[in-house]
């Protein structure tokens, strides 16, 4: 009677650990994405008043976030300089560069309270003041008391030249996207950025549909002789040369080739992250310039970006993180469906739990470490890349149908 007691603590000790290793892992991915709001408070500097940037090295493309964190006890406040920026900035050996023209309305920061930070978006000038490579010394002038000089906090950052793999990936991968984008967005009524790209991710889905039904064949092929696999290791695990052999036959015979489930993989996850960067960073057109194409480079309009009463610059905390999780996790167990027969019909489990093998603990990783950590991305990702994943998962979802349908008879 103790069996089946054992049995649950190891499966709940198990799921924790994958729970606290996806946690760490998707803290980890955070914090190198988004520096400023997960980097620890008192890692930060041990003075009253810091300005620092959010990425000291700005690729070329982007532009510059500033991190303005006050430690002090008192409210820092701000003079309203818009439509110039809140800081000023000086290019090369010192040039300060002056401009009141801007990419997208500027918002001014006029406070921070006491034990707060604030960040500093410099996109409004993206391209009148950061359109050079280089570096850059930015300045703000931190008011105090009437009888006191004003606190001036500097900070440096560069903005560098892309490199040749990013420039082929914006000619190739991301421009394409984004203006065939533009293109639907403006044959519909409302320019709508929603059903843009819901059109534009069933199309690279369609144009991807062959190699990926090709690899999920694949992937169904090794998980009908994952059995006889087994049965190979554990019969010469202690002569790994009879067992590559041994493999490499079953494979031969089975016309089983393991790389037919990786090779498309390979070939369309560029295409795949493309896609993401455009619909994260190119939802606003008048930071996308250097993507846009000439006959709209200058465009009278901007995206819809309200959809289904969801405005999808914003992160949507209550309806895109529960049903990424949920269509996720269908897609993750779907995919591992036909083993998990195989298993049954071969009568391989045996009544007493044994250990899972290192296979067993990877999809287990996958099927619930993967649903958890989109979740999380889904968090702080603007909806229209939760938009974008939820239609990319049900497409996938239709297509693993297709591929188990007769196994799962």
């Amino acid at each position: 009677m103790s069996a089946p007691k054992v049995d649950a603590r190891f499966k709940f000790a198990q799921f924790f650990l994958i729970f606290a290793l996806v946690y760490v892992g998707s803290r980890i991915i955070l914090t190198i994405y988004f520096p400023d709001q997960f980097s620890p408070n008192g890692q930060v500097n041990q003075e009253a008043i810091i300005l620092r940037p959010v990425d000291a090295t700005v690729k070329g493309g982007h532009h510059p976030l500033l991190t303005l964190i006050n430690k002090s006890d008192q409210s820092i406040v701000l003079p309203d300089r818009c439509p110039m920026p809140p800081v000023d900035v000086f290019f090369g050996e010192g040039e300060q560069r002056i401009t009141e023209e801007t990419a997208i309305p500027c918002e001014s920061l006029t406070e921070v309270a006491p034990g707060e930070r604030a960040t500093i978006d410099l996109a409004p000038w993206k391209y009148s003041l950061f359109g050079d490579y280089g570096a850059y010394e930015v300045s703000i002038e931190i008011p105090v008391d009437s009888e006191e000089e004003p606190q001036i906090l500097t900070a440096g950052l560069e903005i560098y030249e892309p490199g040749s793999i990013t420039k082929l990936f914006r000619t190739f991968i991301t421009k394409p996207f984004l203006n065939f984008l533009i293109l639907v967005a403006s044959l519909l009524p409302d320019r709508n950025l929603g059903v843009a790209i819901i059109i534009l991710t069933l199309v690279v889905k369609f144009a991807l549909f062959f190699p990926t039904q090709h690899a999920m064949e694949g992937q169904k092929k090794l998980q009908q002789l994952q059995p006889k696999l087994n049965e190979i290791k554990k019969k010469h695990k202690d002569t790994p040369e009879q067992m590559n052999k041994e493999i490499m036959k079953l494979w031969k015979e089975n016309n089983v080739n393991p790389m037919q489930s990786c090779l498309p993989m390979l070939i369309q996850f560029p295409i795949l992250i493309g896609l993401f960067f455009v619909i994260r960073d190119g939802s606003i057109l008048e930071l996308s310039r250097h993507l846009v194409y000439v006959p709209y480079s200058d465009l009278s309009w901007g995206f819809g970006t309200m959809f289904l009463g969801l405005d999808l610059l914003e992160p949507s905390k209550f309806i895109f993180p529960p049903f990424l999780m949920v269509s996720q996790f269908v897609q993750m167990k779907m995919s591992f469906a036909i083993a998990e027969k195989k298993k049954q019909k071969d009568g391989k489990e045996e009544k007493k739990k044994k250990e899972p093998s290192q296979q067993e603990m990877q999809q287990r990783m996958m099927l619930y470490g993967l649903p958890i950590m989109i979740g999380v991305f889904a968090f702080q990702f603007p909806a229209a890349v939760s938009l974008y994943w939820g239609v990319s998962t049900l497409f996938a979802i239709g297509q693993q149908v297709v591929v188990n349908r007769k196994d799962l008879r």
